[in-house]
């Protein structure tokens, strides 16, 4: 029996997890709800409250789990990309708890913690997979052929998704998170009010969500005086936004449908948890006749169960890693040293 750690702390979430003979045991999440009143991440705020939580959050964890500390096999720790301050301390943490107990470490790449998120659910993706990853900070399609080779087929060239539903619901006065406040707004209004543009690139996989976000603007400064915008009217821009963007979303998936031989679309990221996308992409899957996994609402979001899963595979792939590991380039070793 292998009893894995994992330890997430990329941006302003906390999260330990055990994983214990194949079964997560554990999940724990820690948000720094905190960060709405300013409007977004504060840097050294998420960075101090990491450090108060982290271990308190591993005791629990061992202790959901009925574990010991001595009983972990291997400790993961998310290593990038994310705010350095943030993963520093989930990084050394997890580095100097490994040091301690003469355990293996073993870095894990955020973006693909989530790329394998759909695993911890009951019914699992089959590669290869279609992973679509939509995030605050990432917009990626990516060719999954194994726990050991990925593809990357396209990407944002300039905004993630996630950031432009952030700057537009700043737009809207809607406050943040921009996600779920856009997608409440936009249940209220309709879609059809108007028709934002989808950037057509020369690279058929590629996104662009800029365009879109000064679309939007734009259709805001010339309709509505000084920014006073009518409930009704920032419910409809709100849903024709969210419209687009799925639209975007769901036409490179069909793209990289036609082209490729895929057994399973995985939806995963942040901004998998918006629920009229989860819909449009279920039905292309159903359309392409294929099997789709969504991670459910815990899994979405930053988690350190992705991250022990992940750490695990690369692990079990016979991956192995030293404390002298630097996960920033331009940043000396001695830097992250133990």
């Amino acid at each position: 029996m292998m009893n894995v750690l994992g330890i997430e702390s990329s941006c302003d979430e906390t999260s330990v997890a055990v994983i214990s003979d194949g079964k997560l045991t554990a999940n724990l999440i820690a948000s720094q709800d905190f960060h709405v009143k300013y409007g977004g991440v504060v840097p050294e705020l998420s960075s101090r409250a990491h450090l108060q939580i982290v271990l308190p959050l591993v005791k629990d964890a061992l202790a959901v789990s009925n574990l010991a500390l001595n009983d972990i096999d291997v400790i993961c720790a998310t290593a990038g990309p994310g705010l350095i301050g943030a993963l520093l301390v989930g990084l050394t943490f997890a580095k100097g708890l490994a040091y301690s107990l003469k355990k293996p470490f073993v870095p894990v790449n955020h973006i693909e913690g989530h790329v394998y998120s759909g695993f911890l659910m009951p019914d699992k993706p089959e590669f290869p997979l279609l992973a679509i990853v939509v995030s605050g900070g990432h917009t990626l399609l990516l060719l999954v052929k194994s726990f050991t080779e990925i593809q990357k087929l396209g990407s944002t060239v300039d905004d993630a998704a996630g950031e432009a539903f952030d700057k537009v619901a700043k737009m809207l006065g809607l406050g943040y998170p921009g996600g779920p406040k856009i997608q409440k707004a936009a249940e209220l209004g309709n879609k059809d009010t108007v028709t934002f543009p989808v950037a057509d690139l020369a690279d058929p996989f590629n996104f662009s969500f800029s365009g879109l976000k000064t679309s939007v603007l734009r259709y805001v400064q010339k309709n509505f005086k000084d920014n006073i915008i009518p409930d009704n009217e920032r419910n409809n821009i709100s849903a024709s936004f969210q419209d687009a963007v799925i639209r975007a979303i769901t036409r490179n998936a069909e793209r990289a449908l036609r082209k490729y031989d895929i057994k399973s679309l995985s939806l995963v990221g942040g901004v998998a948890a918006n629920q009229p996308l989860r819909d449009a992409l279920t039905n292309v899957a159903l359309q392409y006749n294929k099997k789709i996994v969504i991670p459910e609402m815990q899994f979405c979001g930053d988690n350190a169960a992705m991250i022990a899963f992940r750490g695990l595979k690369l692990y079990e792939s016979g991956k192995r890693f030293d404390l002298s590991y630097n996960p920033f380039p331009g940043i000396p070793e001695n830097h992250f040293s133990s």
